[in-house]
């Protein structure tokens, strides 16, 4: 089988993105940095940003009007080959032209792109991107930093009111940052119209904090350190009225407030959809670290040895192999470790190929000044939610898995695999809190459920075809309606590996769970206000069921996508046992719903286990293409377990501090 074109099929629509960046991106870029001091740390990132700019690649997510490239998905695709490298370059890079970036093309006018693009593009202007508060995360509605119109100035008065208020965790404030997007409370006269968002200098011509801007550094962190994240508090910050950005709102001179979207709920949750395309990029970095501890731990585990094969003298060639050591991936306990994580990290890659091209075609008209379906935007902001949650939650766990794998070997910062750990561990928490993010694709799921009925009075009693729900909360490409005629078929045969009933399980658990969900949140409803408040807050758990199994059966789907439009039927047939294994895996791992709920029998819980056994033991000799189809230079691993790694601690002479 040709692994090049493995490579390829992983690759995606922005496979030619990709492959520039392994043959141009030099491996001295990714040296890892973890055995420097903090303020080195900081310089070194800096300066290979500045590398970074030189190579180009990263104004692909840009108007072409200001030097852009008009392409947000190969953008992200160029983000995520950084993700093989060191995780501060690649979250730097984020910083600057996905979130301060983003910001600005997404939510400013042409005004601010011509003034504020070609400088950022080129790093002459370094910004960040100002949301999170000491006191509100995630519930960004409630920020307390305002943003006050003096019609008489004809300036915007931007204030930290209290502690609680300060800019906090935010990368590039402690030291590099020149300017801010700031998101506060917009107040024109005597009026909060809700959060909006402000460039408001940092910096003054002399290099100095600008009068009223106070900046300090939140120090060392357990990952990242080459990120230099900090607070800002702002002491009546005056800026011209043109700071706002004003892509949804205006502010007239004399203080009249204008928008283009009526409600101020959806106007702000318009504002918030523009910008999630820094979700999207957690995602993809999220699955290439973890796609570089798998290859690490793997290539680990087929050269190191651990207890000899016991022979009885009698089988032929015993005399030769008594005593030999059996290599780790020889071990079925072993295979599960590694090669199952592998079989879901293929299945997460396919599903955020699906994302990515999504994004890019909702983008690509935000780039040309219109706007995307209202109702589409909202299904891909779900998606996305839910694919950031999964990848994210699945690199936390399977990089510890690679950690431990490799035994003591892997505890040594020079494995690199510590340093994985610490950089991706708080993947699970910006860009959004997991927990939170669950729940917001699960109330999307009630949403898309009660839209198939005129009234929620009748979700106690109608039910409907597998299909049907398919294609009602899934359906998003085309590829979907030869996944929806795989399910379709399946009637649960005795072949664990039919593929109409793997996703016919998946579908029917999600289908079940939601029903369930909708008639409890009816039902809680109908109560008075508290008591309402309180009944709904203890369906938590099963609105995090909802939303994993919404995301477990939406990545299976994309995974059985992928290989409906795999044309090389090496490689498709390759792809189709890697999905065994992953959807095997699955019902093994969730088979106590599937028991409890009498979808599936004790007997074929049972033969799900050694399904995944088998399919642990056919897939261990293809370890090695499955590998490569992964993508990663070998020279950018930068590990000791893997021989022919770059060395570590190896920097760049070319961008040293």
């Amino acid at each position: 089988m040709d692994t090049d074109v493995l490579r390829a099929v992983l690759d995606g629509r922005f496979a030619d993105v990709r492959e520039r960046a392994r043959r141009e991106f030099p491996a001295d870029l990714f040296g890892p940095i973890d055995h420097l001091g903090t303020a080195e740390q900081r310089a070194l990132t800096t300066a290979r940003l500045r590398v970074l700019a030189d190579l180009g690649g990263h104004e692909l997510g840009f108007s072409p009007r200001h030097g852009g490239g008009g392409s947000p998905g190969g953008h992200v695709a160029q983000f995520e080959v950084l993700g093989f490298g060191d995780a501060s370059l690649m979250i730097k890079s984020g910083v600057q032209w996905g979130l301060f970036g983003g910001a600005v093309q997404a939510l400013g006018t042409e005004r601010h792109h011509a003034e504020l693009l070609p400088p950022l593009l080129r790093l002459d202007l370094v910004g960040c991107f100002a949301m999170t508060e000491s006191g509100h995360g995630s519930d960004v509605a409630s920020l307390g930093t305002t943003a006050t119109y003096d019609p008489a100035a004809r300036e915007f008065v931007v204030h930290t009111p209290d502690e609680s208020c300060r800019k906090d965790y935010i990368g590039g404030a402690a030291r590099d940052a020149d300017v801010a997007v700031v998101f506060a409370q917009l107040v024109t006269g005597g009026e909060r119209r809700g959060v909006h968002a402000f460039v408001v200098p940092l910096r003054g011509p002399d290099g100095a904090d600008a009068p009223g801007v106070r900046r300090d550094d939140d120090g060392r962190k357990a990952g990242l350190n080459g990120v230099d994240n900090g607070r800002l508090w702002f002491d009546s910050v005056r800026v011209p009225r043109t700071a706002l950005l004003d892509r949804y709102a205006q502010v007239a001179e004399d203080g009249t407030y204008s928008s283009p979207i009526a409600s101020a709920n959806a106007r702000f949750f318009t504002v918030l959809g523009a910008l999630v395309k820094g979700r999207v990029s957690v995602s993809g970095g999220a699955i290439s670290q973890t796609k570089v501890a798998l290859e690490i731990a793997a290539r680990y585990a087929l050269r190191r040895t651990q207890f000899a094969r016991p022979t009885t003298g009698r089988e032929p060639g015993a005399r030769d192999r008594r005593g030999e050591e059996v290599v780790l991936m020889d071990y079925l306990a072993h295979q599960r470790r590694l090669l199952v994580p592998l079989a879901g990290t293929y299945a997460l890659s396919f599903a955020q190929q699906e994302l990515v091209d999504e994004m890019d075609d909702l983008l690509r008209v935000q780039l040309a000044g219109g706007d995307p379906d209202p109702a589409r935007q909202r299904a891909f902001e779900a998606h996305a939610a839910g694919l950031k949650v999964a990848t994210t939650w699945h690199a936390t766990r399977t990089i510890q898995t690679c950690r431990e794998a490799c035994g003591g070997a892997g505890y040594l910062s020079d494995s690199r695999l510590p340093q994985l750990k610490a950089d991706t561990d708080v993947f699970t928490t910006f860009e959004g809190d997991n927990t939170v993010l669950l729940q917001l694709v699960a109330k999307s799921q009630l949403t898309a459920y009660a839209q198939q009925f005129s009234d929620l009075d009748t979700l106690g009693t109608v039910r409907f075809a597998t299909r049907g729900f398919v294609s009602a909360l899934a359906g998003r490409s085309p590829a979907r309606s030869l996944v929806a005629d795989v399910v379709e078929a399946g009637r649960a045969p005795d072949d664990l590996h039919d593929r109409g009933w793997q996703l016919r399980m998946l579908a029917e658990r999600e289908r079940h769970v939601v029903e369930s969900l909708a008639r409890r949140v009816r039902k809680a409803r109908s109560r008075p206000d508290q008591e309402a408040f309180e009944a709904v807050d203890g369906l938590q758990d099963h609105l995090l069921l909802a939303g994993r199994a919404h995301v477990d059966r939406v990545v299976a789907e994309a995974f059985a996508a992928a290989i409906a439009r795999t044309e090389d039927p090496a490689v498709a047939a390759l792809l189709g046992e890697v999905l065994d294994l992953h959807a095997l895996a699955l019902l093994e791992a969730e088979k106590g719903w599937y028991l409890e709920h009498r979808r599936m029998t004790t007997l074929r819980a049972k033969a799900l286990t050694r399904a995944v056994n088998e399919q642990c033991r056919r897939l261990r000799p293809r370890t090695e293409e499955l590998l490569a189809g992964l993508g990663i230079p070998r020279h950018w691993l930068a590990s000791s377990l893997v021989p022919g790694s770059t060395a570590p601690g190896t920097t760049s002479p070319g961008a040293t501090a």
